[in-house]
């Protein structure tokens, strides 16, 4: 191989903001100790979509489903509905991870806030969408997240 092949790094996708969920959340049903970690349900109970061309209200009946693999790091996976502001529905099913220090997890574990630059939380979002929303199922989505005591807030972005 010749030396411009390892000159040049590629060009990283572009990411387009889409819209920021912002999911209610019950108190979490704890499950206990399992191969894995300790696992947890968090009943989602409401919330909202909000974006430049996308506004809708989260459906009551989703869940997040955690595993608490370490004192540091939780995974996630939310299930959940929308239903847009023009009587369409999306399904969301984003999967993610949570890190931060062994005291900040056990914080938000306990219904604690922790400023967001100490956390690391970023999904993978995936879209499935009735009605002109169906083009959702077609792209990739990332997100980045933020939880409080009583709800997860997640912007979401295109990968272009």
């Amino acid at each position: 191989m010749s030396n411009d092949a390892h000159s040049a790094a590629p060009d990283a996708p572009h990411l387009e903001y889409f819209a920021t969920i912002t999911a209610h959340v019950a108190v979490p049903i704890e499950l206990g100790e399992m191969p894995g970690g300790a696992q947890r349900i968090i009943p989602i109970t409401g919330g909202t979509l909000s974006g430049p061309d996308a506004d809708g209200t989260i459906l009551p009946g989703g869940a997040d489903h955690q595993v608490l693999r370490s004192s540091t790091t939780t995974q996630l996976l939310a299930r959940y509905a929308i239903e847009t502001d023009d009587g369409h529905r999306i399904a969301v099913e984003n999967i993610g991870v949570r890190n931060g220090s062994e005291a900040d997890i056990a914080t938000l574990v306990a219904g604690g806030t922790v400023p967001s630059e100490r956390i690391y939380f970023r999904c993978l979002p995936r879209l499935t969408g009735s009605g002109r929303w169906t083009w959702l199922s077609d792209r990739l989505f990332v997100g980045t997240g933020t939880r409080h005591p009583d709800r997860v807030k997640v912007d979401v972005f295109m990968v272009a």
